[in-house]
């Protein structure tokens, strides 16, 4: 019998052989012990037994001991896994990425610093976060916020006069809440996603790190950064409409101390609507320095241009969208004036420095410049009291004709902003904080300027200019090409009101300090407040008035998270945060709005997550969001700010992996968003909130078949809502499929074709009113091919 030991010291073994008698080996080696048994002689027997010599079996002979250690080796070698070799350049920038800062894999994400300022696992965040990472941006061909979005359960797309990203999140609209790096992004375009790294919605006011607005939630975009990682990555898209899209994505570490990367793109194409066209295109180098391990700087400038055709959608009929002969192309502007553009420089700066003993500042500023405006015909029910001069349209239609009524606006805006954040963790006995403090100060300057379109084809001598400021058309026909001529009315003429012409500038300082808390391992709380100074002034350039006004108000914020075990948490909720009554867009002072205090935002939530598995997350919340002090018009450019609306819903997802091959977001939120204290004489008490279903479900599931074919499959519903919140028009519910399918040939090359509304159903994507409705997309295909050096 032979026993094999671990020898603790020098890893090999002790071998000890035990031999079962000494008459075994007297006997011979080579036989057997039964064999022994049947060579014994009979009892009495005085003869020995006989010696039974075994030939020695034949044994290959042994390779020589190089031959025998080449064969282990390639042996080992085989079943070892692939190992990666880290260059020092990469070792020295581990750890830097995006990607594993934050813990992102495919559409899973496990932390961010976008909600509290600190990077801070989404399981101990006590608010409702979606983060749509570029996997899944990516895998459906997405380029714009408003399509990101329809897969955020709580989130309606608004049509923004087609002229500009808008959304309704919570049942509060707004054009202004938007971000970028935490910057406030609020000047009214369409952006793209060429450079996003992820794109965050937070929902329920976030005045604490965000300062004013934002009542109903807010849409932040990450930028991609020079981190490090090595990315030589090209893409070329076609499609549908003629679509034409070329993207570059290349950056890596020049040195220990350098990296570099540089996104940029193209994209031109018609659009299914007739006369539709765009032209997107853009450039955004980065770069980061690291001067000590212990500070870090990043410089970014980007350069952006979108110009398109701004389209307000179509009237309505019958208290329905109308639709031209089932038509949904029909374009009711004039393809020769309606534009939009937006020219965009961005510059930003951040230093960060660790000062050790658990405190960690940054300072970052941003100055923006928007060469912004636009030019829309549309549907519409403008008028005047001339005698004997009546639209019949009033913007619907009516015996076969709708009115079309013109304007042109000029928004350019410059913003500059300064933040200053300190994190410091510390204990006080056994009990652990993380301190987050900090301030920052804007500067926003601008101009808003407004024109009148009168028609030459409607002449009146008794108009301003000899022409009427609307004109009918065939509503079966309905684009124009006729002529429109533009004029500022300086003061109100023919009961048209005076076109707005200010220019304003903006002053906010804001100071913020927020304590995250963990009590015990099952018990955080979380606690905090910020001040916002809000000093606006504004000249109406047509009065020569001057008018100002300042607001100090304070947001606070509370949770407390229950943690039953690690991968679950249970929390409740309290925030507020105000408007100013000059809006979102503030870009003037009237006699009305002068007089009147900020809107406030009041909502209490509660909610689960669970981290089903490492890379699984199910999320569920139940709100009531109050909003008050809405304006109520009472004649005279005045009002008082006895409106209110009460929100209440429920949101539930799930993202992540649901197995190695399965990735998943799923989405539903129910949600009643209604009037509770008139706002009008036709917007009354009782009235469901504009665009707001009862239920919303967004799915979408992409399945690895092997390692070079995947495909994907999503379904969205949106029930039934009304286009204003009159009640009057109803936008029906609706169900769209998108899918995809990728290919990757080798490590170079890949490609996919997304589908869009695959089963080209007509449906109402978003409205502005009654009779600005827009329809969805028809069925569209994007082919792209990439390649990865």
């Amino acid at each position: 019998m032979i026993q094999f030991y671990d020898r603790p010291r020098s890893g090999g073994f002790i071998i000890r052989a035990a031999f079962l008698s000494a008459s075994y080996l007297a006997i011979g080696i080579g036989t057997a012990p039964e064999a022994m048994a049947q060579q014994a002689p009979a009892a009495g027997a005085n003869t020995l037994p006989p010696v039974v010599v075994s030939p020695a079996e034949s044994k290959p002979r042994k390779k020589p001991r190089a031959s025998r250690e080449a064969d282990t080796r390639a042996r080992r070698a085989a079943q070892a896994p692939a190992r990666t070799l880290v260059s020092p350049l990469e070792a020295a920038w581990a750890g830097s990425s995006q990607t594993q800062r934050t813990g992102t894999v495919g559409y899973y994400q496990n932390s961010t610093s976008v909600a509290t300022k600190t990077n801070t696992p989404l399981l101990d965040i006590p608010q409702s976060v979606s983060v749509l990472t570029r996997q899944f941006l990516n895998d459906q061909a997405i380029s714009s916020v408003t399509d990101a979005v329809r897969y955020v359960p709580g989130v309606v797309v608004h049509q923004g006069e087609g002229n500009r990203d808008e959304l309704v999140i919570r049942g509060v609209d707004s054009s202004a809440n938007f971000f970028v790096n935490g910057f406030r992004d609020d000047v009214q375009y369409f952006r793209d996603l060429y450079n996003a790294q992820s794109v965050e919605v937070l929902k329920g006011p976030s005045a604490l790190t965000f300062g004013r607005g934002a009542g109903g939630g807010l849409v932040n975009r990450t930028l991609k950064e020079a981190d490090g990682t090595r990315i030589y990555e090209a893409t070329a898209q076609t499609g549908s409409y003629d679509n034409r899209r070329f993207s570059l994505d290349a950056g890596q570490a020049v040195n220990e101390n350098v990296a570099v990367r540089l996104n940029a793109f193209y994209e031109g194409s018609d659009t299914f609507r007739d006369y539709g066209n765009l032209e997107r295109y853009g450039i955004n180098p980065t770069i980061t320095l690291r001067p000590s391990d212990d500070t870090k700087i990043k410089l970014s400038y980007e350069y952006y241009h979108d110009k398109e055709l701004a389209d307000r959608g179509n009237p309505s009929f019958n208290g329905m969208p109308f639709v031209p002969n089932g038509d949904y192309t029909k374009f009711f502007g004039s393809p020769i004036y309606n534009t939009t553009h937006a020219d965009v420089q961005q510059t930003m700066a951040v230093i960060e420095h660790d000062f050790g003993g658990g405190l960690t500042g940054k300072n970052s500023t941003m100055y923006a410049n928007y060469d912004r405006g636009y030019v829309n015909v549309y549907p519409g029910g403008t008028s005047t009291n001339i005698p004997g001069v009546v639209n019949p349209s009033g913007g619907a239609v009516v015996n076969g004709q709708v009115s079309l009524n013109a304007y042109e606006n000029t928004t350019n805006r410059a913003n500059f902003f300064n933040q200053t954040d300190f994190t410091y963790k510390t204990y006080t006995g056994p009990i652990r904080h993380t301190i987050a403090f900090g301030t920052e100060f804007g500067q926003q300057t601008g101009l808003g300027q407004r024109n009148t379109g009168f028609f030459p084809d409607n002449p009146n001598p008794s108009a301003p200019g000899g022409s009427l400021p609307f004109v009918l058309v065939n509503a079966f026909n309905p684009t124009y090409f006729g002529p429109v001529v533009f004029q500022h009315l300086t003061t109100s003429t023919v009961g048209l009101n005076a076109d707005a012409n200010s220019s304003y500038r903006l002053f906010t300082e804001s100071a913020y300090v927020q304590d995250q808390i963990d009590v015990t391992r099952w018990l955080q709380l979380f606690a905090g407040a910020r001040y916002d100074r809000f000093d606006l002034a504004a000249l109406d350039q047509n009065t020569g008035i001057n008018r100002s006004r300042v607001d100090d108000k304070i947001s606070p914020r509370a949770a407390v998270i229950f943690k039953p075990v690690d991968e679950m948490s249970i929390y409740g909720a309290y925030s507020i945060s105000y408007l100013p009554a000059s809006g979102d867009q503030f870009s003037s002072l009237n006699p009305g709005t002068l007089i009147l205090d900020p809107q406030k935002f009041e909502n209490t939530e509660f909610g689960l997550k669970w981290n089903v598995n490492p890379k699984l997350q199910y999320t569920a919340a139940v709100y009531e969001l109050n909003r008050t002090n809405q304006p109520i018009p009472v004649g005279g450019g005045f009002s008082l700010p006895n409106g209110s609306t009460k929100v209440r819903g429920f949101e539930t997802a799930v993202t992540g992996f649901v197995t190695a091959d399965w990735q998943t977001t799923i989405g539903y939120a129910y949600t009643d968003a209604r009037i509770t204290s008139d706002l009008s004489t036709t917007i009354v008490t009782g009235n469901r909130v504009q665009l707001v279903p009862y239920n919303q479900v967004s799915l979408w599931n992409k399945y690895q078949i092997d390692p070079r074919w995947a495909l994907g499959v999503g379904v969205l519903y949106l029930g039934d809502s009304y286009a204003s919140s009159d009640d009057t028009v109803k936008l029906p519910s609706w169900v769209r499929v998108d899918a995809g399918v990728y290919y990757k040939y080798n490590e170079t090359w890949s490609g996919q074709l997304s589908v869009e509304n695959l089963f080209d159903k007509g449906y109402w994507a978003s409205a502005d009113g009654n009779n600005n409705i827009s329809p969805g997309r028809l069925r569209t295909f994007r082919v792209s091919a990439t390649a990865r050096f």
